[in-house]
């Protein structure tokens, strides 16, 4: 079964390296991605979250690379596992970072829109911690 995609995007003005090595920092999370979780924290190795519909998740990180991949994958306290693709693209000096945002099963257009949405505020909140700090 085909699953509809949105790729949520953020032009940054930083170098892609500094954009993917903050980015990359399971701690700064609660910093710019508001819509993961309010709050994480790294218990024997692993990070957690605490979710907006109540209780904890897991969050899996691909390992650091050199190719501004960011892809996680968050285990929601009901089983289910969200994929994320995440990159981080140079664009000349500055970095675009690229959010691919899917589409959940029996979710409706609204919601969809809302992801998104939420995706859109936490991508510019990067931006803006990032910009501020050149």
């Amino acid at each position: 079964m085909a699953t509809e995609s949105r790729h949520v995007t953020e032009y940054i003005d930083r170098p892609a390296r500094v954009v993917y090595e903050y980015a990359a920092e399971p701690a700064n999370l609660a910093h710019w991605a508001a819509g993961l979780g309010s709050s994480i924290r790294r218990e024997d190795g692993r990070w957690f979250v605490d979710v907006p519909q109540g209780g904890r998740a897991e969050v899996a990180f691909v390992a650091r690379n050199d190719l501004g991949v960011l892809d996680h994958e968050v285990h929601l306290p009901d089983g289910g596992i969200v994929y994320i693709p995440v990159r981080v693209i140079a664009d000349g000096e500055n970095a675009e970072v690229v959010l691919t945002v899917r589409r959940a099963a029996g979710m409706t257009d609204d919601e969809f829109d809302r992801d998104a949405a939420a995706v859109a505020t936490d991508l510019a909140t990067l931006k803006q911690i990032l910009e501020a700090s050149a």
